[in-house]
């Protein structure tokens, strides 16, 4: 599940990043950080994304920092190439969560059998694995609760 970006963080990204880098405007998303997400010729092989990787890095870093600094998110790069995504650099931001026993011994199981080193790393394997099989159901979601903002937005203002 991804955050659609604000429109401000939208306009600063679309002033800045090079004409030419992509086929088209970059997807932004944001949270805590701010995935900037630009289309390659569905051709391009692994090779070359490699190779626009290295070549646009120091420009990408110099507008990152500009973007964090203005405003105050991490901001991560990556390129979808036909239906496949590859980012680069991604945060891995901590999550406070409160489990139960039998809840415990999913992760702790995941352990033992070596699919996770730790709790942590096996919550976050549940979560992609959710988010992988369930990514239609979860983009449904997604539409309706934006939907709800919208209509909370043409709602009374309660004063």
């Amino acid at each position: 599940m991804e955050a659609e970006a604000s429109g401000e963080i939208i306009d600063w990204f679309a002033k800045r990043v090079p004409a030419g880098w992509f086929t088209g405007p970059p997807s932004i998303t944001a949270d805590e950080e701010i995935i900037v997400v630009g289309r390659l010729p569905p051709d391009t092989p692994p090779k070359a994304v490699q190779e626009f990787r290295q070549k646009s890095r120091s420009e990408r870093m110099t507008i990152a920092a500009e973007a964090e600094q203005l405003f105050r998110r991490k901001v991560s790069w990556g390129v979808a190439v036909g239906d496949r995504h590859e980012l680069f650099t991604t945060l891995g931001l901590p999550v406070m969560t409160r489990l139960r026993q039998r809840e415990r011994a999913v992760l702790d199981t995941l352990v033992a059998a070596g699919v996770a080193r730790s709790r942590s790393e096996a919550l976050g394997w549940c979560v992609r694995l959710v988010g992988d099989r369930e990514s239609i159901w979860l983009d449904g979601l997604q539409e309706a609760l934006a939907a709800v903002g919208k209509a909370r937005a043409k709602g009374p203002s309660g004063s």
